[in-house]
């Protein structure tokens, strides 16, 4: 293996698409195994040579009709230097925002951990933008030093 040799085979990451989608989704019905009265439909696409996969969260309510709550996007890749990275990208319906989440295969990754992690950040809901949470900071430290 020379250096410019990826430590793992181009399809290592690609592989494990699949299965970090399935943690997701397990993690999410862990979380809320009934939500809106309903169940979770969703839909799933994997595209192995392109190292893409997408998963379409949905809700089959009680009167039979279908919610959709938002997508997660994955895709696997390596680094230059080799490292296995897997991006995720969750969004919601209803809002135009997305998040976007890095996770590294570095030595005792845990990948259902981590597909537990950002199943919880979606399960959290649209985050707020970083200058809404500056200034509710800055607010609320001026309040402190107020009530001094």
């Amino acid at each position: 293996m020379d250096a410019k040799t990826p430590p793992y085979p181009a399809t290592h990451m690609h592989s494990r698409l699949l299965s970090f989608i399935s943690d997701f989704e397990r993690a999410l019905l862990a979380d809320d195994p009934s939500p809106d009265e309903g169940t979770w439909q969703n839909e799933r696409a994997v595209n192995y040579h392109n190292g893409l996969a997408r998963v379409q969260l949905t809700v089959l309510l009680p009167d039979g009709q279908r919610k959709p709550r938002g997508t997660v996007m994955v895709q696997g890749f390596h680094l230059a230097d080799g490292v296995g990275c897997m991006k995720a990208q969750l969004s919601w319906t209803g809002s135009e925002k997305t998040a976007t989440h890095s996770i590294f295969a570095k030595p005792g990754c845990n990948w259902k951990s981590e597909a537990r992690k950002l199943a919880a950040n979606w399960m959290a809901g649209v985050p707020e933008p970083v200058a809404a949470m500056v200034e509710a900071a800055i607010e609320h430290e001026e309040h402190a030093v107020a009530a001094m």
